[in-house]
């Protein structure tokens, strides 16, 4: 039997060596492969696989995305606002909102949009992209323009760069790095679709909007809208959606400098101190000035002056007979104020606008008719309240 063993053994051998050593030059290894049946694929011939012959390499551009991304990633923040509210039948029921923020500086200010930290009862929390989670407090709020300035305590803060948002051109390129839908650190490109003018989550205007179709969606607001250099140029904070809670390529971001003109004041105050002229008005067109017998087309009219306001203290008048536009109810014979600063106003908007590069108690020089009387004067604007100008 052994030798039968060893006799069996050594033909094996000596057929694997015969036909390894014997087989025409016309038969290759995948030939040898298909005789065998040893080939993995189900036709029998041998698997071809194409390989990279050295690291990939980034073509300029490339390397500028992954440059960027990885410079402000670490200054990119989750922002997680938590708040109870009582549902139908009275009971609590907890509730979570989310969205992005940057740090601003070494003491661990964040800025955000108001709307992502709005009715946080329950506190808010702030992670990093190192993933760790830290209380916030809040230090100021701003909602007409819808800002927040948040703090959090933490060691080794890398800031962003705030760049000048005065000179930005449309065609540009433009970066947007957030949490979307919960997906922290998202980075998304495209380039500054156009700078216009839009209405706010408060009703006032966002002046000079920067509306790109880099993708933002819920959760990216908040968060930075960088320059080619990683340099902040906005605050992503909404979308033109048609009633989808999606992109749809329209996004829009508040310029870094609106938020840099407030910062000081959410600092020192908790709340800006925006300049006002102290009145409520109204807003009239040809048609309205025409029918009122007006001396020009278009303006401002004063119904009432707020009690101790800047309008009052320069003796500027409100109006004290009642109308109607529609069913609208009006007051008549208040002076029509025609221009701010020697700009034409025509609508409370323009007035905000002008307004916003003012200071409370700052001079401002008011032009307005009183009758046929042409007057203009100086008055030193007073503080903003929610109802007047």
């Amino acid at each position: 039997m052994k030798i039968r063993r060893i006799l069996l053994v050594v033909l094996l051998v000596g057929g694997f060596w015969f036909l390894t050593t014997h087989l025409p030059s016309s038969l290759d290894r995948s030939s040898l492969g298909r005789f065998f049946h040893t080939a993995g694929s189900a036709d029998g011939s041998a698997l071809q696989l194409t390989e990279a012959e050295a690291a990939p390499t980034y073509d300029a551009e490339e390397q500028n995305n992954i440059a960027i991304y990885k410079r402000v990633l670490p200054s990119v923040v989750n922002i997680t606002s938590k708040s109870l509210v009582y549902n139908f039948f009275f009971e609590p029921v907890p509730q979570q909102g989310q969205g992005s923020g940057f740090i601003l500086d070494k003491a661990g200010h964040v800025l955000t949009n108001f709307h992502v930290i709005a009715g946080a009862n329950r506190g808010i929390e702030v992670k990093l992209s190192n993933k760790r989670n830290y209380s916030a407090k809040v230090v100021g709020t701003d909602r007409v323009h819808d800002l927040a300035l948040l703090q959090i305590d933490a060691p080794n803060l890398e800031p962003v760069t705030l760049a000048d948002s005065s000179g930005l051109a449309v065609g540009q390129k433009v970066y947007a790095i957030g949490n979307p839908f919960g997906l922290a650190g998202t980075m998304t490109r495209g380039i500054i679709s156009s700078i216009r003018s839009i209405g706010g989550s408060e009703g006032a205007p966002i002046e000079n909007a920067i509306q790109t179709d880099a993708a933002i969606n819920p959760g990216n607001s908040g968060g930075p809208l960088l320059n080619s250099r990683g340099e902040v140029i906005g605050i992503n904070t909404m979308i033109a959606s048609n009633g989808a809670d999606q992109s749809s390529g329209i996004g829009f971001a508040i310029p870094i400098n609106t938020a840099k003109a407030v910062l000081n004041d959410l600092t020192r105050y908790g709340r800006v101190k925006r300049p006002s002229l102290g009145i409520v008005s109204y807003a009239i067109g040809p048609d309205l000035a025409s029918q009122m017998g007006l001396a020009v087309d278009s303006g401002i009219l004063i119904q009432k002056v707020i009690p101790g306001g800047a309008a009052e203290r320069a003796g500027l008048r409100g109006g004290n007979q009642q109308a109607y536009v529609g069913n609208t109810p009006i007051l008549l014979g208040g002076d029509l104020i025609v221009a701010i600063d020697g700009q034409q106003v025509s609508d409370s908007q323009e007035v905000d606008v002008i307004m916003e590069k003012h200071q409370a108690g700052d001079t401002v020089s008011v032009t307005f008719y009183r009758g046929r009387k042409q007057i203009t004067l100086k008055l030193i604007a007073g503080e903003a309240q929610e109802v007047n100008r």
